[in-house]
């Protein structure tokens, strides 16, 4: 679609959209009056910055369905993720929804070589994570044969990719590393594993770690972006070209603003992206913060396709890691110590990438009064902490107990994070 076309279509997407918020979730016109702003002064995308930003607090406060535009049975399924306090971010979708989610990951599957009748391997989770049932409906829609893997149990992963050769692999970019280890290690090479396409996601990964997994199992290696908020995976895709994430733009209106002030960045230039949901119906969301920093760019693509293109992630505005697909927030792992009357206000928290897997350690200093016990209350204090971390966050966390006084201070703002990632 031309780009004066496709600014039409979004302009007259976002005047209703914002007339329906307006109408039909009240958090949204307590936001727009507090601006100044009714529905009719938007006339089109030009006018997008007089509508106020919306955040991942916003769906915290409104938590579960206190966003949603329509009626629970209009609902037709319900997905979520980690939140910072515990209480998991929810979205809905409705019939409608679904089938627009669908379009978009199986147009993502075909900008990265993926035909119909091809098998499609989806090791994402099913579940409340939206990656699994996404890519599942997307391949589904396309055509193709898809095994549902889902996460976990890699012996048998690697069985199903032995004897039903499937052509394309949709999971985590470390997972696949995993994976492709695990299949040398039982005699095979590059040239001999079925996949040729494999379409990663849910967490950062850098283009070192895309050329190795091409090496490890011979296939041209493509990156997706999403939000389980603005829709899940299928937001943004790469083509075979693999010059940026083509962004579903009839769908999705993307902004690059300064994380500090707000503002539009100049095109071309580095920011924080923000993205209004032109059609969704069951969560609708205008000038969401995704604190994701990127670039987009707007010049036609080598494939042919003319939206615009979103480079990988280089960073985030907020202290949010991505461990294993899950989101993590030291602010979960600080509310869970304090529940601990044994442990001091003083931890570190170590990630890193051990076999091609992310892992993540916590270590807390004991008190004083604590330090002293036994060493099997210690071991038994550790087991505690380490399983409602697990509960809270919904990942697998070292825990170590550490000596009072062990850990570093800091005079100014305390640095609780040692990420040794390289991605």
């Amino acid at each position: 679609m031309d780009r004066s076309e496709l600014i039409k279509l979004q302009s007259e997407r976002l005047v209703k959209l914002v007339e329906n918020v307006y109408n039909n979730v009240p958090p949204y016109r307590k936001k727009m009056d507090d601006a100044g702003v009714r529905p009719e002064d938007i006339k089109g995308v030009e006018d997008i910055t007089k509508l106020p930003f919306t955040y991942k607090t916003d769906l915290r406060d409104n938590y579960p369905f206190g966003l949603f535009a329509v009626p629970m049975d209009k609902i037709n399924r319900i997905h979520a993720s980690s939140g910072t306090t515990g209480k998991q971010t929810v979205v809905g979708y409705t019939s409608e929804d679904l089938d627009v989610w669908t379009d978009c990951i199986s147009r993502g599957l075909v900008s990265c070589g993926i035909e119909p009748g091809d098998m499609v391997h989806v090791a994402y989770g099913y579940g409340l994570f939206t990656g699994g049932l996404g890519v599942h409906d997307g391949a589904t829609k396309l055509g193709c044969s898809v095994v549902p893997a889902s996460s976990g149990n890699t012996a048998r992963q690697v069985t199903l990719i032995e004897d039903f050769k499937p052509d394309a692999i949709c999971c985590t970019p470390s997972y696949a590393l995993f994976l492709g280890e695990e299949l040398h290690k039982k005699g095979h090479t590059a040239d001999d594993i079925s996949l040729k396409v494999g379409i990663f996601g849910a967490e950062p990964w850098s283009e070192a770690m895309r050329t190795e997994l091409e090496k490890s199992l011979g296939i041209k290696a493509c990156d997706i972006y999403g939000l389980s908020e603005i829709m899940g995976p299928g937001v943004a895709c790469e083509c075979e070209e693999r010059k940026g994430m083509h962004l579903q733009e009839d769908h999705f209106l993307v902004e690059v603003i300064d994380p500090e002030t707000g503002e539009h960045v100049k095109e071309g230039e580095s920011g924080e992206l923000v993205f209004t949901t032109l059609t969704k119906q069951g969560l609708p969301l205008i000038r969401y913060r995704t604190k994701d920093i990127s670039r987009v760019i707007y010049d036609k693509c080598a494939c042919g396709r003319t939206t615009a293109r979103i480079l990988k992630p280089s960073g985030r505005s907020d202290d949010m890691l991505i461990i294993r697909g899950v989101n993590v927030f030291p602010s979960q792992v600080e509310t869970v110590l304090m529940e601990f009357s044994e442990t001091s206000p003083y931890y570190m928290i170590y990630v890193d990438r051990q076999n091609n897997h992310d892992t993540m350690e916590v270590k807390v200093e004991m008190n004083e009064a604590f330090f002293s016990d036994k060493i099997s209350d210690i071991n038994s204090l550790e087991a505690r902490l380490k399983a409602r971390l697990n509960s809270i966050i919904g990942l697998s966390i070292g825990v170590t107990l550490v000596e009072p006084g062990s850990l570093p201070r800091f005079e100014g703002k305390s640095k609780h994070v040692v990420d040794n990632r390289k991605i």
